[in-house]
C-alpha cells in the first residue's frame, strides 16, 4: 500500500498560528501527547486528562476527580470523547476530544481537513477548533444530539438540513477551487486495488475483485458526469445522519466533522446524503422518492422562496444529483476495501 503522510500536530498548529498573522489571532494550542484508541474508556481517561492538563494551562493544576470523560455518539472514523471540568470557579466547561481512529491518514488528508475547519468554524458551521495533539483534536462542545436514520426523512428536518447546505455550499475556503472527487476516487482506487492480506479467507475473497470492470465504470461515469457542467462548491461530502446534530429544544442544527470535506460537484454532495438515508444497514429502499427529492430541492435552491423553484431547476437539479449519486457508491464502496485491511472488518 503506498504510504500516507502522517498527520503532525505540532507543524499544524505552527502553521495555523502563522495564519492569524504571528500571534494577533487566536493561537491553536498543541501537545505531542497521543491517546491509545484500543483502550476501554475507564484505561483511556487518565490519558485523556492528562491530555487536557496539557493543552490547557488552567486546568493543569486540577484534581483528576474534577474531570469527567464520557463517550459521545456518532463518528465511524473517530472516536468521540465529551470532556467535562470543574473549575476552581465553580463553573463547569464541556469539551469535545475527537480521537483519530488507526490508519486513518490512508483515507483522510488531515491537513486539508485541518485547512478547511479553521474557516467553517469562522463562518459558524461545526464547533470552534481548540486544540490539536498527536491523534486528534479538541473542540467546543455542540450540546445537540445526532440525528437517526429515521430523522433523515422527516420533512421539517430535510427542509432544516436543505437551507443549511444552501449556506455551506456558499463559503469560500483559500486555495485551489478544482473539484477533488475523481482525484479522490483514483486514490482510493489505486490503494484499493494493490492490498495484500495475510488472511487466507480475506485474500480469497479479495482476489474475485475484478478492478478492471471497476476501473472502466470509474471512466465511464467521470465521462458522463463531466456532460452535466455541474455546480462547484465547498462540499461536505459525508453528510450521513451521525455528522448532523440538532438541539431539540431550539430547534438549532448543525454539521460537524469536516474530514472528507473538499471542493466537490454539488450535486456530489447531495446525492451522498441521499444514499446515507439508507442508514448503517444500508437499506436502498429508504433512498428518497423523487417527491422527497423535490421536497429537498425547493429549500436548497431558494430557502425563502421554496415554492417559486421552477420544474425545469427542480429537474436539472435532480438529473444531476442522481448521477452524481452513483460515484458516492464507487467512493465509499473502494474506501471500504480500504477498511477491511486498515481499521474495520467489513
Amino acid at each position: 500500500m503506498v504510504a500516507a503522510k502522517i498527520w503532525n500536530a505540532m507543524e499544524v498548529a505552527g502553521e495555523a498560528n502563522c495564519d492569524n498573522g504571528g500571534g494577533r489571532g487566536p493561537a491553536i494550542r498543541s501537545s505531542a501527547l497521543a491517546v491509545d484508541t484500543s483502550l476501554s474508556l475507564p484505561e483511556m481517561s487518565p490519558r485523556v486528562v492528562e491530555l487536557c492538563k496539557d493543552l490547557f494551562a488552567e486546568w493543569s493544576k486540577l484534581d483528576d476527580s474534577r474531570f469527567a470523560v464520557e463517550t459521545v455518539s456518532g463518528g465511524i472514523t473517530n472516536l468521540l470523547l465529551k470532556v467535562s471540568v470543574k473549575e476552581e470557579s465553580g463553573n463547569e466547561e464541556s469539551i469535545t476530544v475527537r480521537l483519530y481512529g488507526p490508519n486513518t491518514e490512508y483515507v483522510i488528508d488531515r491537513e486539508r481537513e485541518f485547512h478547511a475547519i479553521k474557516y467553517l468554524s469562522a463562518a459558524g458551521f461545526g464547533a470552534k477548533l481548540l486544540a490539536v495533539f498527536g491523534n486528534g483534536m479538541v473542540q467546543s462542545f455542540i450540546n445537540a444530539r445526532t440525528l437517526t436514520p429515521e430523522d433523515m426523512r422527516k420533512p421539517k428536518l430535510v427542509a432544516e438540513i436543505a437551507k443549511q447546505l444552501h449556506k455551506f455550499h456558499q463559503v469560500e475556503i483559500p486555495g485551489s477551487k478544482e473539484p477533488q472527487l475523481w482525484n479522490d476516487i483514483f486514490k482510493f482506487f489505486e490503494k484499493a486495488s494493490d492490498l495484500k492480506f495475510d488472511d487466507n479467507e480475506k485474500r480469497r475473497k479479495y482476489e474475485t475483485i475484478s478492478f478492471k470492470e471497476i476501473y472502466d465504470e470509474l471512466l465511464e461515469l467521470k465521462e458522463l458526469t463531466g456532460l452535466l457542467n455541474a455546480l462547484v462548491v465547498f462540499g461536505h461530502n459525508d453528510l450521513l445522519c451521525g455528522n448532523i446534530m440538532v438541539n431539540d429544544e431550539e430547534g438549532k442544527l448543525y454539521f460537524i466533522d469536516f474530514e472528507y470535506g473538499s471542493y466537490n460537484y454539488r450535486g456530489y454532495d447531495i446525492g451522498n446524503h441521499f444514499n446515507e438515508f439508507a442508514g448503517y444497514e444500508c437499506d436502498y429502499s429508504l433512498y428518497p422518492s423523487k417527491d422527497e427529492q423535490y421536497h429537498f430541492f425547493r429549500h436548497y435552491l431558494m430557502p425563502d422562496k421554496p415554492q417559486e423553484v421552477s420544474d425545469k431547476d427542480l429537474e436539472a437539479l435532480y438529473i444531476e444529483t442522481n448521477t452524481y449519486m452513483l460515484a458516492s457508491h464507487l467512493f465509499w464502496a473502494l474506501w471500504g476495501l480500504i477498511q477491511v485491511l486498515t481499521i474495520f472488518m467489513y
